[in-house]
C-alpha cells in the first residue's frame, strides 16, 4: 500500500483549498455564523457544481464514484476552512443510504445529493447520547402497507436545512441488531424540528420528533429489519470522515500559533524563542501528523473493507478528538489573552474540536472499544 496520496488525490486536495481560499474565506464564514441556519448556499451549489458532494457515490446516481481517502481529502480541507456547508451530515447520511438502499432507494436519494438539490443528516442520537442500536428506542411499527415513526432524535447536525433525514428505528424487540434505516423527507407530516443551544455556532444541532409519521415500506432502506452490522460499517466510516475534518481544523490551529509566535514581539523579542512556545508547538505539530497518520490509515482500511476497518475507525476517533481539542486549547494559550477574543478564530476551532469530540462517540468511548476488539 503507497502511504502517499496520488497525484490525482493531490489534485483534489489542492483544488478544494484554492476553491475554499476564494469563495469561503473567514470572513464569509463569520457572516454565515451570524445567520438563522449557519448555511451558505451559494457554497454548497458551488461545491456540487465541483462534483464534490457526490464524490463517494456510485457514478449511476451521479457520483463521481471514487474512495474513502479522497472523501477524507476534502473532509480535511473543509474543516480547515470551517466550511458552513452541511457537507458531513449529508455526506454521512448518503453512505447509510448507499450501504442498505436498493438500486431505487440510491436513485431516489443519492442523485439529488450528487447535484446539490438535496441536505441530509443522520438521527440517530437520543435522550441517553448513545448511538449504540442497543439504546434505539424510536420505533418503527406496521401500518398497513407502510410504517408508523413515533420518538424522538436529539443532537442531529444541520437538521433546519435537510430535506430529509436517515433515521434509525426499532423494528423490533430483539438485541441492537433489530434496527432499521428509514429515509424520511422532512416536509412528512408529524415531523417538527427545534433547534438546540450547542456551542459550535457553525454545525447547529436539533430536536427532531417523529410524531406519528407515516412513511411507505420503500422508506425502509434496503429492506433491512435487521440492519444493526450494516449500520455499524457507516457509523465507522462517519468517524473517519469525522476524524479528517479535525485533522484539517487542528492544522490551521498550528499554524495560526506558529505564525503568532513569531510576530508577537515580548521583551524586545518574538515569543516564539521562548523554550515553552518552542516545546508547545512541537508537541502541537507531533499530535497533528500522528492524528493524520491514523486517519488516513482508517480512511485506506475503510475504502478496501478489511478487518482492520472497524479497530482503525475507532482509533482515529478517539486519537484525533484528544488531538484536536488539544492543538485548538493550545492555540488559544500561545495567542494569550487575544486568543480568548471573539476577534480572533481560535475560539471557532477549539468550539469545532469539541463538538466533533462529541459526535458519534467521545475518545473514552473508542478506546473502550479499541480495548474490546484487542481483548485487552
Amino acid at each position: 500500500m503507497n502511504f502517499g496520496f496520488s497525484e490525482e488525490q493531490e489534485l483534489l486536495r489542492k483544488t478544494a483549498r484554492d476553491f475554499l481560499a476564494k469563495h469561503a474565506p473567514m470572513t464569509r464564514v463569520r457572516e454565515v455564523m451570524a445567520g438563522p441556519d449557519a448555511h451558505a448556499p451559494e457554497i454548497w451549489r458551488q461545491l456540487a457544481d465541483l462534483g464534490f458532494t457526490g464524490l463517494a457515490f456510485d457514478e449511476s446516481v451521479g457520483g463521481a464514484g471514487l474512495g474513502m481517502v479522497e472523501l477524507c481529502a476534502v473532509a480535511e480541507e473543509l474543516g480547515r476552512a470551517l466550511t458552513p456547508v452541511p457537507f458531513l451530515p449529508t455526506v454521512i447520511a448518503g453512505i447509510a443510504v448507499a450501504e442498505l438502499g436498493d438500486a431505487a432507494q440510491c436513485a431516489r436519494w443519492l442523485a439529488p445529493i450528487c447535484t446539490g438539490d438535496a441536505m441530509a443528516t443522520l438521527a440517530i442520537t437520543e435522550d441517553r447520547g448513545s448511538e449504540d442500536p442497543a439504546d434505539i428506542a424510536l420505533r418503527a411499527t406496521t401500518d398497513g402497507d407502510g410504517f408508523r415513526l413515533d420518538g424522538r432524535k436529539r443532537f442531529v447536525p444541520d437538521a433546519a436545512v435537510a430535506d430529509f433525514f436517515v433515521v434509525v428505528a426499532r423494528t423490533g424487540t430483539g438485541d441492537s441488531a433489530d434496527v432499521g434505516l428509514f429515509a424520511v423527507p422532512r416536509a412528512s407530516a408529524g415531523v417538527s424540528v427545534d433547534p438546540m443551544a450547542s456551542m459550535d455556532l457553525l454545525r447547529p444541532l436539533a430536536e427532531v420528533t417523529f410524531d406519528g409519521v407515516a412513511v411507505p415500506a420503500d422508506a425502509l432502506l434496503g429492506g433491512d429489519r435487521h440492519a444493526g452490522p450494516r449500520l455499524a460499517r457507516v457509523l465507522d466510516r462517519a468517524r473517519v470522515l469525522i476524524a479528517a475534518e479535525g485533522v484539517g481544523g487542528a492544522e490551521v490551529c498550528l499554524e495560526a500559533s506558529v505564525a503568532y509566535a513569531k510576530e508577537r514581539v515580548q521583551f524586545g523579542k518574538p515569543i516564539g524563542v521562548n523554550q515553552a512556545i518552542k516545546h508547545k508547538c512541537a508537541d502541537m505539530l507531533f499530535a497533528v501528523e500522528s492524528a493524520r497518520s491514523i486517519t488516513y490509515y482508517a480512511a485506506w482500511a475503510a475504502a478496501e473493507a478489511n478487518d482492520e476497518a472497524p479497530l482503525t475507525a475507532a482509533m482515529a476517533k478517539a486519537f484525533v478528538s484528544d488531538a484536536y481539542r488539544d492543538v485548538s486549547a493550545a492555540n488559544i494559550q500561545i495567542h494569550g489573552g487575544v486568543g480568548f477574543t471573539w476577534e480572533y478564530d481560535c475560539h471557532l476551532y477549539f468550539k469545532r474540536a469539541k463538538s466533533d469530540e462529541a459526535w458519534l462517540g467521545s475518545a473514552p468511548q473508542h478506546r473502550e472499544r479499541v480495548a474490546r476488539m484487542l481483548d485487552l
